[in-house]
């Protein structure tokens, strides 16, 4: 261990102890105090386990087999479970990926940040509440007071990473592992938690431990990067080295995987629209009360919208701003106010069979979208139950051409949705929507989900899928690099309005309104070398 290093880990070494598996091998690295350090790699690459063994976090079924743990000279491994228990929060805090789960949901958020100030501190209790107070206005809470007696259920996600942030930024600790602490949330809000992350931790002079598989947001704050597969260490070294001349084919695999953008098409705008929204309107019903009805809440104001034969629409914008809610009633998922939806000139309701045939969707999980009891091969035929004029062999020989088109093939036909992977359950998933050859898909958050690699290869299917049938697309996503790839004309949304739309090159280069400028600040812009490396350019940055 240098003598600037803070933490130091050398050789370690895990394993699944009853079949005998090495998860984590020979992994070692250091961190300064003070520095902000990177971990990458995609899910299964042992990240998360090989930082939980630094504050012996370990699930029962794994063990340490090998290597040290040092935390400014202590060895982690060796500690006793009180000293485990002063060191974490206290000198080692964490931040998970899903605050939901490790926010208590029935204590309430006073109680919570509480909780660590009376384990490792002999505050009063005035003092208690007053840097709680202090903590959550400095983490963007708009009232401090009113927060401490609600629960982690009133709060948006964004909010509640907020919250998670501030119980463990309260003890001062000497470092921060912060594991996938913004993957569940959009770009914005993304921005925002990272910048108020490093913020507090420059401000404490805390060391900050990064794990994510979003390289590009790990680029932008950290000065250090550890690249992970399968396990092990592949690559390691300053940032900007790391990204702009990579070493190892893995990371150049990740680089490469990363969204660039698209080739421009000509779509005929003069064209009449496949579907046409017309001022919808939405309201979902306000509370229920003893003493009195709620009013309801406006979720879309007359929004209007067009996507042509063969053209995909991307719908951006942030959490809450409708662009769910727009995707799910142009489907029929949900009932407008007011308004009509148009296909192919028509009243939608006119011949709601037809619509409902050429009319499909890709919604965000697949896992919880596919029927757990049925078979690949059964849940594509599904899909075309209603289909005219197909018998049973038919729809079993179109259902495994289907397969073969999305890359999984007969081999999967007999398997149940648990035994495939992320990607694979989406590939099914989009494999139901376009059996059907429908002339209109909706995609909700396709690919919202899924490692960098993975998200590459689905968009390439995507994309070849639609050149090939030719399908009009409505793409929803808050990823706008995704957009950028994808997208031949991007409309953007904040709160239930339509701000800003055009073609997607107009959008990206010449934005107009304050919040597309803000949506676009959070991603970067990426330029390939030809080392394999990119080069990375926050957008709308002097």
């Amino acid at each position: 261990m240098t003598k600037e290093s803070l933490l130091s880990v050398r050789s370690l070494s895990l394993q699944v102890a009853h079949r005998g598996i090495d998860v984590v091998r020979d992994v070692s690295f250091d961190i300064e105090a003070g520095e902000i350090f990177g971990i990458v790699g995609e899910s299964g690459s042992g990240k998360t386990l090989a930082t939980r063994a630094l504050i012996s976090l370990l699930p029962p079924a794994v063990r340490v087999t090998g290597g040290t743990v040092s935390y400014k000279g202590r060895n982690v491994l060796a500690m006793s479970d009180s000293a485990l228990r002063q060191l974490r929060g206290a000198e080692i805090g964490v931040v998970f990926q899903e605050p939901m789960t490790s926010l208590n949901p029935s204590m309430t958020i006073g109680r919570q940040l509480e909780e660590g100030l009376i384990l490792h501190t002999k505050m009063p209790p005035e003092e208690r509440r007053s840097r709680i107070l202090d903590m959550l206005a400095r983490v963007g809470i708009r009232d401090p007071e009113g927060a401490l007696p609600a629960y982690p259920h009133e709060f948006s996600g964004g909010m509640r990473q907020r919250i998670m942030l501030a119980s463990v930024m309260l003890l001062k600790p000497a470092l921060l592992i912060a594991d996938e602490p913004t993957t569940a949330l959009d770009a914005v809000i993304q921005r925002d938690v990272m910048e108020l992350m490093v913020e507090l931790t420059r401000a404490e002079g805390t060391a900050v431990l990064l794990i994510s598989h979003d390289l590009p947001m790990v680029a932008r704050y950290t000065s250090r990067i550890v690249v992970m597969e399968k396990g092990a260490i592949v690559e390691q070294g300053t940032t900007e080295q790391l990204l702009e001349a990579p070493r190892h084919p893995y990371t150049k695999k990740l680089l490469s995987s990363l969204p660039f953008r698209g080739e421009t098409r000509a779509i005929d705008l003069t064209a009449a629209p496949m579907v046409s929204a017309r001022d919808i309107v939405v309201d979902y019903a306000g509370r229920k009360s003893l003493l009195k009805k709620a009013a309801p809440k406006r979720a879309l104001h007359g929004v209007s919208i067009d996507i042509r034969e063969g053209e995909v629409v991307a719908l951006v914008g942030g959490s809450g701003s409708g662009k769910t809610t727009l995707g799910r009633t142009i489907a029929g998922l949900v009932d407008q106010s007011a308004g009509q939806i148009l296909f192919q000139g028509r009243e939608r309701d006119a011949d709601w069979r037809d619509y409902r045939l050429n009319c499909q969707m890709v919604f965000q999980d697949p896992y919880s979208s596919l029927d757990p009891r049925m078979t690949i091969a059964a849940l594509v035929e599904e899909a075309l139950r209603l289909v005219p004029g197909i018998d049973g062999a038919a729809k079993k020989k179109r259902a495994l051409e289907t397969l073969e088109e999305v890359g999984l093939g007969a081999d999967y036909a007999l398997r149940y949705p648990h035994e495939l992977s992320g990607g694979q359950r989406q590939r099914v998933a989009i494999a139901r929507a376009i059996a059907r050859r429908p002339k209109f898909l909706i995609a909700d958050e396709p690919v919202s989900a899924l490692d960098v690699t993975v998200r590459a290869q689905v968009l390439d299917l995507f994309s070849n899928l639609q050149k090939r049938y030719g399908f009009s697309c409505l793409f929803i996503s808050h990823d706008l690099g995704v957009v950028e790839q994808i997208a031949d004309r991007v409309v953007v949304m904040q709160d239930g309005r339509i701000i800003e739309e055009g073609d997607r090159d107009t959008i990206f280069d010449s934005p107009k309104e304050a919040y597309t400028r803000r949506l676009l600040s959070a991603i970067p812009a990426l330029d390939q070398n030809e080392q394999g490396g990119v080069k990375l350019k926050w957008r709308l940055e002097n």
